[in-house]
């Protein structure tokens, strides 16, 4: 075989061993590249247009709209129950909800029952778990103030769970059998603005974080792998009091799509696809059809020299042009000095 052979057939098989290599190696971290806010699913003061609606989202039960303030779910009083539910699902494939929310009251000692947030198949449906229905499908996050039974941690507590439609919730032990994972913080009365943010990347990862402590200051809560929240969810939030009480508010909610690093694709909320940072890589099967059409024109560059050659009686027609190597005549010896001595690269 010629040297110019395994030139060609090198370019061609390395692509290809590349190509394997990569095959093998582990999964890139996914990490969120930039947010494109959802207008659809974030709320704001006043909350309300001038005709007293708003066109994304819906309130109900004992739920009002302070302009000024808040949507307050509960006021400070027994046995109250309100809801706060987008009119749209969530069709991003990979998007973070940040919720300031206020949880206070006039007692230090018994109080309840707390805040739940729903990304769940249906929408506004009352019921006993924090005011919304049992035997949900999807997603509850519960801002827990009141621990019905005894357990080794403290309330307040963040609590998370993952309906299939038929399990029941196990209010009485709060959750417990069910939980995704949970973490205890004091965010009732507290000197700051208390925030909630839930990191959900598709069949990825879910994580939540809470800031309560001091501005700015984000404390981990928990976060599960290997999680898929029903697609299209819709967001809500929903609460409760029972025998004893608090006033329940959301102040804001800021819901983003999020665009992910090294190429990966995602659907934002309008259905188009958006893509990471240039240069994050071609297609490959591009490459290997450029490199093959390029092998191609440097075989057919050979042959129609060797016709040429043969045709007019030149030295080193018929292929010897790049077999005789360095021991051959003028030619030979010259296609040997270029492709075999080490010394002229």
């Amino acid at each position: 075989m010629t040297l110019l052979w395994r030139l060609l057939i090198t370019l061609l098989v390395a692509p290809l061993a590349v190509l394997g290599a990569k095959k093998d190696k582990k999964p890139l971290n996914l990490t969120v590249d930039r947010l494109v806010q959802l207008r659809t699913h974030s709320l704001y003061a006043p909350y309300i247009d001038q005709d007293l609606q708003n066109r994304w989202w819906d309130f109900g039960a004992d739920s009002y709209v302070n302009t000024n303030k808040h949507v307050r779910l509960t006021r400070n009083a027994p046995s109250q129950m309100g809801w706060l539910w987008s009119r749209l699902p969530i069709t991003a494939a990979h998007y973070i909800i940040e919720v300031e929310f206020k949880i206070s009251g006039d007692s230090s000692h018994l109080f309840g029952d707390g805040i739940a947030m729903w990304l769940t198949k249906t929408r506004a449906q009352p019921g006993p778990i924090f005011g919304s229905i049992d035997k949900f499908e999807g997603l509850g996050i519960f801002l827990d103030t009141y621990a019905n039974a005894r357990h080794s941690y403290a309330f307040p507590r963040v609590t998370a769970t993952l309906g299939d439609g038929k399990t029941d919730y196990d209010f009485g032990e709060d959750g417990d059998g069910t939980s995704l994972g949970a973490c205890s913080a004091n965010y009732r009365r507290t000197n700051v603005a208390t925030k909630l943010k839930l990191i959900y990347i598709k069949d990825t990862s879910l994580e939540v974080k809470i800031q309560h402590k001091a501005w700015d200051d984000w404390t981990d809560c928990f976060k599960v792998e290997g999680i898929t929240i029903p697609s299209s969810p819709f967001l809500g939030f929903s609460a409760m009091t029972g025998d004893v009480s608090d006033a329940h508010d959301i102040i804001s909610v800021t819901t983003s799509s999020a665009m992910l690093a090294e190429g990966h694709s995602l659907t934002d909320s309008k259905g188009k696809t958006s893509r990471g940072p240039k240069g994050t890589g071609g297609s490959w099967a591009g490459f290997l059809f450029k490199l093959m059409l390029f092998a191609g024109v440097c075989v057919g560059g050979v042959y129609g020299y060797q016709a040429y050659a043969k045709r007019n009686g030149m030295p080193g027609a018929g292929g010897q042009f790049y077999s005789r190597g360095r021991s051959g005549g003028r030619f030979g010896g010259y296609a040997g000095g270029v492709f075999s001595d080490g010394k002229r690269f």
